[in-house]
């Protein structure tokens, strides 16, 4: 699903008694559903519905049965399988009598445990794991989703961590794990520090000298290359920014495991460092978009409609396009974790290719959102700036290329989302067929001589309407030579 998932309005709270029945209070989407914690007021029950013991002879008293609810209530969610107090009798205490007899505060109180029981008790409802959201989603298909709350937040049904489509739940488990785990603190240690030779404590170098002093109450003076003492050094030994001893120990090999070591550690962590500054920074930028996203709701259409006299509803593929950018945003950020787990060289080298178009297009499509859009809303510039009002023409071309945009990046992260579901199977399929298809131009070239590159020119479907771009499909006014949205040349 890598367009906005449809949003999802709360039913109003009620409540019912039928045993096995889940609260009427579940307001039904498919494939899932919202339920909402607000509730906490009851319907009036059926006149039918029982308010004393089925054996009513023990306690009779009102205020007593009261007092007895209460307490049971007071206690917590075991108060759901309230029982008659006499020994002999077993009948429940069901919701009739609770709501007839317990005080408004301790009916509310019931409602939350009802409502906490039906949602922990079922397999087809879970909370939403988004800080302070009181809902919980019921789910209505047969297989594993990414799912929205009322809240906005896009979690995977199966881990319950957030949408991570289409990497798997593994993978994902790998990598927050990792991004947690002591195991790069350690690695930074490795890569960026050595032992005090005296007391073990790991040492940074912050500064150019190889003279090295331990913290107290240590205090030991070393060598930063050789780890020798400071005082059997000096200028005999290459003084203060080299060490003799250490070059000449390094060629008989003494310090090549240690080294080796340190190297594969650094390198280790620059490559993860690689991979996650990219995630983060896709999250960053993904939270930036929700916040646009935001603005053009609340104000942008709204003032583009005062500018052009538009109407609200033609605007829509300015809040489309926004969407998604927030949805793509979400995808390239976890395929750097996809990446950065796959091993197979070949398959590596198609998922960066596939990454790279698809993250070439959110670019594009991005600035023009972000920036473009700037043009045609109204800001403060300073009285010695002149400016030219735009025309509604200009915005019509303004609409065109952000709509075409759109449908482009959409098309490239389905394509790359599809590929990574699939394992990148297909890499080597088309391995296979660019070396057929290298071979047989190859072939060709040697077959024949060289000929001037001759242009076709456009077909007659196309002269009046427009020309279609070879790499997007987008259908381009006849008179440019390049492509509004992905730029390729024309010819």
């Amino acid at each position: 699903m890598l367009g906005r998932l449809k949003s999802l309005t709360r039913s109003p709270p009620s409540f019912t008694s039928s045993p096995g029945s889940p609260p009427s209070f579940v307001a039904r989407f498919a494939p899932f559903s919202v339920i909402t914690a607000a509730s906490s007021t009851t319907t009036p029950l059926a006149p039918s519905s029982p308010t004393t013991f089925s054996c009513s002879s023990r306690i009779v008293v009102k205020a007593a049965r009261r007092g007895y609810i209460s307490a049971a209530i007071g206690d917590g969610p075991g108060c759901l399988s309230l029982r008659c107090p006499d020994p002999s009798c077993s009948a429940m205490v069901l919701q009739g009598m609770i709501n007839e007899l317990a005080k408004d505060e301790d009916r509310k109180k019931y409602a939350r445990f009802l409502l906490r029981a039906y949602v922990e008790g079922s397999k087809k409802t879970k909370w939403c794991p988004a800080p302070d959201c009181t809902c919980a989603v019921e789910f209505l298909g047969d297989e594993n989703y990414d799912v929205s709350c009322n809240c906005m937040f896009s979690f995977c049904w199966n881990c319950t961590e957030e949408a991570h489509r289409p990497v798997n739940c593994e993978t994902v488990s790998k990598w927050i794990l990792k991004n947690s785990a002591e195991s790069e603190n350690m690695n930074w240690i490795l890569a960026n520090s050595k032992p005090c030779p005296k007391c073990k404590r790991p040492i940074e170098k912050n500064q150019g000298c190889m003279h090295m002093t331990c913290t107290p109450p240590c205090k030991f003076e070393f060598c930063w290359l050789c780890l020798g003492a400071w005082s059997d050094h000096g200028e005999r030994t290459g003084g203060f920014y080299a060490c003799n001893r250490y070059e000449s120990a390094k060629k008989e090999g003494v310090y090549d495991e240690t080294d080796a070591r340190r190297e594969r550690a650094k390198n280790s962590l620059e490559r993860y460092m690689h991979y996650y500054e990219r995630w983060a920074s896709n999250q960053t930028s993904r939270q930036k978009a929700q916040a646009d996203l935001l603005k053009a709701e609340k104000d942008q259409i709204a003032n583009l409609t005062d500018i052009f006299g538009i109407p609200e509803t033609q605007l829509k593929f300015i809040i489309e396009a926004w969407s998604q950018i927030i949805e793509c945003r979400r995808v390239l950020k976890w395929t750097y974790a996809y990446g950065y787990y796959l091993d197979d060289k070949i398959k590596s080298e198609f998922f960066e290719y596939l990454q790279g178009e698809a993250e070439s297009g959110l670019e594009r499509l991005h600035q023009c959102a972000e920036k473009d859009l700037q043009i045609f809303l109204p800001s403060v510039k300073s009285d010695s700036t002149e400016t030219t009002t735009p025309t509604v023409a200009e915005f019509g071309e303004f609409r065109v290329k952000l709509a075409g945009l759109t449908s482009v990046t959409r098309n490239y992260f389905e394509n790359l989302v599809q590929a990574l579901e699939a394992g990148l199977e297909d890499v080597r399929a088309t391995g296979q067929a660019a070396g057929t298809s290298s071979t047989a131009t190859s072939s060709k070239k040697g077959g024949t001589k060289s000929k001037k590159k001759q242009h076709t020119a456009p077909s007659s479907d196309h002269t009046d309407d427009g020309w279609p771009c070879e790499r997007c499909t987008f259908l381009n006014p006849p008179t440019v030579d390049a492509c509004s949205v992905c730029e390729k040349s024309r010819y």
